[in-house]
C-alpha cells in the first residue's frame, strides 16, 4: 500500500475559503474594500507582525508556511500583485476561521 499523504503537521492543506469567496464573510469584504490598509494592519496584529507587514506576498507566504498550506512564492506573488484585495480578504477569513476552530 502506498502512502499518499504524510500524517500530522506535514500534511498539506488549502485555504479554508477560495480567493473570490467574498460572500462567505461580507463584513471582511467590505472592510477590505473601504480600508485595505486597515485590514492589513489587523492581519499583521493577528500574526504578531508590524502593521506595515500586513499586505502582500511576504505575510501570505509566512502564513502559508506556518499552516502548511499548498502554494509557492511565485503563486503568492502573482495573487497579491493582481488581486491584493481578494488575497487580503482571503487571508483574514482564514485567520478568523482558524481562531474559531482554536487552531490559530
Amino acid at each position: 500500500m502506498a502512502i499518499t499523504t504524510q500524517p500530522g503537521p506535514y500534511a498539506r492543506s488549502e485555504f479554508q475559503t477560495g480567493l473570490f469567496e467574498c460572500c462567505d464573510d461580507c463584513c471582511t469584504c467590505i472592510y477590505g474594500y473601504f480600508c485595505l490598509s486597515c485590514l492589513g494592519c489587523s492581519i499583521a496584529r493577528d500574526m504578531g507582525e508590524c502593521c506595515l507587514c500586513g499586505l502582500g506576498m511576504p505575510i501570505r507566504s509566512v502564513y502559508r508556511t506556518k499552516y502548511n498550506i499548498e502554494g509557492s512564492l511565485c503563486k503568492d506573488f502573482m495573487i497579491t500583485s493582481f488581486c491584493l484585495p481578494c488575497a487580503t480578504c482571503q487571508l483574514k477569513r482564514d485567520i478568523d476561521r482558524r481562531k474559531q476552530q482554536g487552531i490559530f
